[in-house]
């Protein structure tokens, strides 16, 4: 399901956020784009979001503007420092002519200018209470959305039941359209026309286009999708599983069609189970 959720926080260190985007998609994928100094943060990021998700694929954007104050300007990371011009040495030593670091290029250096209090240790509980923040966020937009699709799934379903409550009645009307050919093929074949043989016929034939089975199974996975509807939370698979079965039976009524209304209304049911499970790939 589709859902966007952006949240921010000032701490003292300079100004974090966090962004969410969720795109439609069958399974849970989740990418991260963090700062660097951010990427140990991912693992803990990661497992909270699968807690809480369970299908789309979801981009999750840290992003830091950092506060560096006046004082903090001159602490150099002594240790980092030490270990650049030990490599500075090492590489001027194989090659006599290289440009040894700049003071420039020093100060550029990731973390020669970092402070204790940048860590990423320090930013773990500011990330996780924006991460909670933006999913609360998130699933509210996902929630709203999973309601219109609720009511256009509803709308597919009373339609569907429409549709499946017209084959019954034409059942009747198909028997005694095949009795009259019947009597009229073996009057024009010189057979006796006795009631018996016509019996066995009508009995063969009516076994061969009794759908009653497939349409009390319609009506049973309607209800259980009306219900999974109703009841909420992660139906997507559930869902999914639910639209196979219906188009099996779809397609079983189809094949056993010997009349030209049932089977447009089988292609008509098709045709609503094909549009209810494009949408029920949208739904968590």
């Amino acid at each position: 399901m589709t859902g966007y959720a952006v949240v921010a926080k000032e701490l003292p260190q300079g100004s974090l956020n966090l962004e969410l985007r969720s795109v439609n998609s069958r399974y849970l994928d989740i990418q991260f784009r963090l700062p660097d100094e951010f990427r140990m943060l991912e693992t803990a990021m990661r497992e909270f979001l699968t807690t809480r998700l369970k299908r789309g694929k979801i981009e999750c954007r840290v992003s830091f503007s950092r506060i560096t104050p006046a004082e903090d300007l001159q602490h150099i990371n002594a240790d980092l420092l030490q270990k650049l011009l030990e490599l500075d040495r090492t590489v001027r030593a194989v090659l006599p002519e290289a440009r040894g670091l700049a003071v420039a290029d020093v100060l550029r250096w990731p973390g020669i200018l970092a402070t204790e209090s940048s860590s990423a240790e320090n930013f773990f509980g500011p990330c996780m209470d924006l991460m909670h923040a933006a999913v609360d966020e998130l699933a509210a937009a996902r929630g709203r959305e999973g309601a219109k699709l609720k009511a256009i799934l509803l709308d597919r379903l009373g339609n569907m039941r429409r549709l499946a409550s017209e084959v019954s009645p034409s059942i009747p009307a198909l028997l005694a359209t095949f009795q009259e050919k019947l009597k009229a093929r073996l009057r024009e074949a010189m057979i006796n026309c006795d009631d018996e043989r016509i019996r066995q016929e009508l009995t063969l034939f009516a076994s061969k286009i009794d759908v009653d089975e497939e349409l009390s199974r319609l009506q049973a996975h309607f209800d259980e999708v009306e219900r999974v509807l109703e009841k909420g939370g992660a139906i997507g698979k559930r869902l999914d599983f639910l639209m196979q079965e219906l188009n099996r039976e779809a397609n079983t009524i189809g094949a056993k069609s010997v009349d030209a209304e049932v089977s447009k209304i089988s292609v008509e049911l098709k045709v609503l189970i094909e549009q209810m499970r494009e949408q029920v790939q949208n739904i968590e």
